[in-house]
Formats: structure tokens, C-alpha cells, sequence
């Protein structure tokens, strides 16, 4: 395991911070958030505008083949350029979903001519992309989806599409979206699905934010009724959807290295030392003690570094892998479960420091709380986003471990027949 860079990519990362530092300001403190105070709205703008500039300067889409106007760089070079990012407040994670899963199925899989009108303003902020998989009935077993697109029967070279999806990030402000659906319910599940693309601003396309915890709706109900699209907005072939759906899903993998804030473990010391415990005064001690001073508070920083430690480690092989060519191994599986358990550990530990006052938001504690109040509403969803942590688990144990796979009572059975 190499945990430096060779020199090609020492100079590439000094190439991603000289740009960074030209076009964006540097975080004054770890766990800075950008965009205080703005709407949604505002900050998806910001994030349209970021990734124009970034795709201007050959930041936009590293790992992408040139031809779709990329810099067909690898994916260590992508992760190089997530972690340097992490130093500078600007708006993250907006076309993570967009650049890095749908628009490498569509340049993969769809006609060229579909590419060539919407790859490139993709690229440059100026089209955003959903991605419609789940449904209530359909989430880590994508296979038993329900929403139906059948032929037109009325003339028309198309579909109409009836169904719903749902937990479909940023669905709202998107421009485009790629849906899979039912095409073929007497084959097996895998085998009787199709992908199209769709405009999200389609007759019959009825979109609801799904309102969170803490106010925001980053994700959505999608609900097509009799929603009529083209033959030529599908993507790969009639029955082939699933095949569509695994070229996004394996992009997932160069999400590595953007799970964990840079450096939490520094910024649980420093609550810790801001953090007066108040036992002095019942101790008949002159001044009172600050959590860091307090041996079981202590205890819970030191479970907090060893899992960041870990969790470095990790991604060490996993950037090793990378950078030699390889396919990452099942360190990165293990590290999404454990990184979001550290998460939330974090912020339960936040919290707690704060006793009564942990229950109040970043509007009533000032801007440091603000990374704690989006950890304790989303590190819990990171457990169920990309398989939860059981299917993760089940995955390991399977293909890593070797282990009995457990039975599958729908094996050879059609779509139709699981639907009894």
C-alpha cells in the first residue's frame, strides 16, 4: 500500500490547488460550510456556476474521454481533485448523481446524436440529470421496479410511461432525467426492463419534494401519469435497462474520498475544548473542566480518530488500486458502512457535549454547528443510500468472504409470477 503520491499525481494535485486558489476562497476552519444563509434555489445557481467554471478549466469531468469533452484522466486524478476542493468553500455534491452516474450511462449506451445535444451541457452546469431508480416497493431490489412503460397503441413511435419514483435526488431543479422501467413483466425482473431519458418538465410528470427533518427537500416524489416519450429517447436497448443501470451504479466508486470532512477529528477537539463540563465548582476546584479534560469524553474522541484512521486506511488501498489500474477491492464496501456510522457518532457525541442546548440548530449556535446539524439529518440516510448497510454487509460476506449466499425463493421466476 503506497500512501504517497507518485509524481505525476503530486504534480497534478499541485496543479488542482494552484487553480483552486486563483478561483475560490479557502476555508478559514475544517468544518466550514458554503452557502449559509442561501435558498435551495441559490444554491443550486452557485452550483451551476462552479461546475461551468471548473469545466472550462478541465476540472468539470476528469475521468470523461475528451471527445465528450473530459480530460480523460483516471480516477485517482478525480479523487486528487475532491480532496484538494474539500479545502476551499465552494458548492459541492450538486452533479455528483448527474456527472458521475447518468451522463457516462447515456454516453455509453445512448445514440451518439443524444450525446452530441446534451453531454456538454452537462458538463457545463447548464443541464442538470436525475437519476429515477427506487420505488416504494423497489429500493435496494431494484429488480422488483413497477413502473410500467408500454408501447403506444395509438400510431405514435413511443411509450407511455405510468408509475412513481422516489427518494430522487435534486429532482426538482433537474432539467433531464434517466428512468428505468417495467417493459416485460413475463421474463425475470432483470430481464424486462428499459431505459429512457426524459425531460422532467414533460405533460404528465408531477414532481414532490420530500420535506426532511431539518427543512430541506433534497429529495422527491417523481409520478408519471401517461407520460408520452420517443422511441429515440431510449437508452440501449428494449429489455437492456438493467445493463444500463450497472454502468451507472459501478461509477459510483469514484465517490471515494468525499465521505468523510477533512480532518472531523480536529473538529470534535476543538468543541471539546470549547465545551465547559461545570464539575469544578461541585469538586470545590478553582475553574471548571472542558470535555477534553474528561477521561470518558476522551475515550469517545479516541473511537472517533481510530475510525478516521481506519477509514484513511481504507481508502489508501482503494487509491492504491486506482492508481495502478486496478479495480478498488471490498475496502471501499466496508468503508461506506463504517463511515456512516462515524458520522453519526460524531454528531450524537456534538450533541450530547451540548446537553440541552444540542437539540437547537446552526441559527441559534452560530456557523461552527452548522457541519454537526447536517451530519445528525443526513449520516443516517447514507446508511440506506447505495444499499443499506444489511445488502452492503450481505455483499461482503458473498463476494468477498465467500460465505453461502442466502436463498432466493424468485430465481428463474417471472416478473408476473413474483407478483403472484
Amino acid at each position: 500500500m503506497d500512501f504517497n503520491d507518485s509524481i505525476e499525481e503530486a504534480a497534478f494535485r499541485e496543479e488542482c490547488r494552484e487553480w483552486l486558489t486563483e478561483n475560490a476562497p479557502r476555508k478559514e476552519r475544517p468544518d466550514e460550510v458554503f452557502g449559509r444563509g442561501m435558498s435551495a434555489a441559490e444554491l443550486m445557481q452557485a452550483a451551476r456556476e462552479w461546475q461551468g467554471r471548473k469545466a472550462e478549466a478541465g476540472f468539470g469531468a476528469i475521468t470523461w474521454p475528451e471527445q465528450f469533452g473530459g480530460r480523460g484522466g483516471s480516477p485517482i486524478q478525480e479523487v486528487i481533485y475532491r480532496q484538494e476542493e474539500g479545502n476551499f468553500k465552494v458548492p459541492v455534491g450538486a452533479f455528483n448523481v448527474s456527472l458521475g452516474m447518468v451522463i457516462p450511462s447515456l454516453f455509453v449506451h445512448a445514440d451518439p446524436e443524444v450525446s452530441k445535444q446534451h453531454v456538454s451541457d452537462a458538463l457545463h452546469g447548464k443541464e442538470l440529470w436525475c437519476q429515477l431508480l427506487s420505488e416504494p416497493g423497489a429500493g435496494s431490489d431494484l429488480g422488483m421496479i413497477r413502473t410500467r412503460a408500454e408501447r403506444c397503441s395509438d400510431g405514435r413511435d413511443g411509450w407511455i410511461i405510468n408509475g412513481q419514483k422516489v427518494w430522487t435526488t435534486l429532482a426538482q431543479f433537474a432539467d433531464c432525467g434517466m428512468v428505468l422501467t417495467r417493459t416485460d413483466p413475463d421474463v425475470p425482473k432483470f430481464a424486462g426492463m428499459t431505459t429512457f431519458f426524459i425531460d422532467m418538465d414533460a405533460p404528465g410528470v408531477e414532481i414532490r419534494p420530500i420535506r426532511q427533518a431539518n427543512g430541506d427537500a433534497e429529495f422527491n416524489e417523481v409520478f408519471f401519469n401517461d407520460v408520452f416519450i420517443p422511441d429515440n429517447q431510449r437508452v440501449g436497448e428494449v429489455g437492456g435497462g438493467w445493463k444500463v443501470t450497472l454502468t451507472g451504479l459501478m461509477n459510483e466508486r469514484l465517490s471515494i474520498g468525499g465521505v468523510m470532512p477533512p480532518e472531523l477529528w480536529r473538529t470534535a477537539i476543538k468543541q471539546m475544548q470549547d465545551c465547559d463540563l461545570g464539575y469544578g465548582q461541585s469538586y470545590g476546584q478553582g475553574d471548571n473542566r472542558t470535555a477534553l479534560q474528561d477521561s470518558a469524553m476522551r475515550q469517545q474522541l479516541s473511537d472517533l480518530y481510530l475510525n478516521a484512521q481506519g477509514l484513511w486506511l481504507l481508502q489508501c488501498r482503494g487509491l492504491t488500486a486506482l492508481g495502478q489500474g486496478r479495480e478498488p477491492g471490498a475496502e471501499l464496501s466496508v468503508a461506506k458502512i463504517v463511515a456512516a456510522r462515524t458520522l453519526q457518532d460524531f454528531s450524537y457525541f456534538a450533541m450530547d457535549m451540548k446537553g440541552t442546548q444540542g437539540i437547537l440548530t446552526a441559527e441559534d449556535l452560530g456557523d461552527s454547528w452548522q457541519l454537526v446539524e447536517q451530519l445528525w439529518m443526513g449520516a443516517a440516510g447514507m446508511r440506506i443510500a447505495g444499499g443499506t448497510d444489511e445488502i452492503v454487509k450481505n455483499n461482503v460476506g458473498e463476494r468477498v468472504l465467500g460465505l453461502p449466499p442466502e436463498p432466493r425463493a424468485d430465481k428463474g421466476m417471472t416478473f408476473k409470477q413474483l407478483l403472484g
